[in-house]
């Protein structure tokens, strides 16, 4: 079968090979997929870039050990392992896994889900990661209620879309910060308020928020905190980015340091597989509440690329693999 692979560091159009591999064999625990969609996620960019240099520490040092990019997949099974129960051949699935950039792959059945009749096999490539963690950020992390004030700053990107769309099916009264080009799309999938940022300082919106679920880390917190409710939580999501680890570890410490003495919360936090939490997201999916924004789709042999436009920041939410 075809994958994409690579064998060392560096950017995706000079490392990202489509190469012919074995075919999966699935454990007794686990699905053979046929991949019909895949979805990119900035992580797939760090790790095959190694860095920031943490990652290479983590994954060793010279050529790169993960050799497989990609964890969201939707797709068929084609076969199970002898102890599957809830999967049959032909259904049709969605959830996470490795090296999804493929014809085919394994998944265990704890991770995947079934995909909803209406929901295309594109969409659901493009929930797992960025909408698993909008849904634990703001319901598990944050505690959102109806009737609270959220600003989602970054709202076009991959995570930002599906927090807009979550925190309003919670009831939540929400504003969205994104560049001009952006705003007519906040508002369509649900915003309250749109904030161009390129034309206005939502620090300087006079306004006051329960949550800020913060993608970009474009702020100091002493400047966030003044924006939130005495009690508010600021959630950091993918504030790694290019700004680097001692960007991430300065405001660890500086949460930290805080804790102790002020009332609001600044919590940093990646999101984990839960097999209830994607069933629930199939379910909002199927009842529109919520529907991936899905910005360009690339075949296998775009790889490379698709991975290069996405970490150049400008995807107006998810960019996804298509194999049909």
């Amino acid at each position: 079968m075809k994958a994409a692979v690579y064998r060392q560091y560096g950017p995706p159009d000079i490392v990202v090979q489509i190469s012919d591999i074995e075919k999966p064999v699935p454990k007794d625990d686990e699905l053979l997929i046929k991949v019909r969609a895949a979805s990119v996620n900035p992580l797939d960019s760090h790790l095959m870039k190694g860095g920031p240099y943490i990652v290479r520490v983590l994954l060793g040092l010279g050529k790169a050990k993960i050799k497989r990019p990609g964890v969201d997949v939707a797709g068929q099974v084609e076969a199970v392992g002898k102890n599957v129960t809830q999967f049959k051949p032909g259904d049709a699935v969605f959830g996470l896994c490795k090296g999804t950039f493929a014809q085919y792959v394994c998944a265990p059945e704890s991770a995947v889900v079934l995909k909803p009749e209406k929901v295309t096999f594109e969409q659901a490539a493009a929930v797992p990661v960025a909408a698993l963690t909008a849904l634990q950020g703001l319901r598990d992390k944050a505690k959102i209620r109806p009737g609270q004030k959220v600003l989602i700053n970054g709202a076009a990107g991959g995570v930002g879309t599906f927090a807009v769309q979550i925190a309003k099916s919670f009831g939540a009264q929400v504003t969205g910060v994104c560049s001009t080009r952006n705003v007519d799309l906040v508002r369509s999938i649900g915003a309250d308020q749109v904030i161009d940022y390129t034309q206005q300082d939502f620090l300087n919106a006079n306004k006051r928020y329960d949550i800020i679920f913060d993608n970009v880390g474009n702020h100091s917190l002493s400047a966030c905190r003044r924006l939130l409710h005495r009690k508010g939580i600021n959630l950091m999501v993918g504030i790694l980015g290019d700004r680097g680890i001692f960007s991430l570890l300065a405001r660890l410490v500086t949460a930290l340091v805080w804790s102790p003495f002020i009332s609001q919360k600044f919590i940093v936090f990646i999101a984990k597989l839960n097999k209830q939490d994607l069933t629930l997201l199939g379910e909002l999916m199927a009842t529109g509440k919520v529907t991936p924004v899905i910005d360009k789709c690339y075949s296998l042999n775009q790889v490379a690329e698709a991975i290069r436009y996405l970490s150049e920041h400008h995807a107006r939410g998810k960019v996804v693999i298509t194999l049909q």
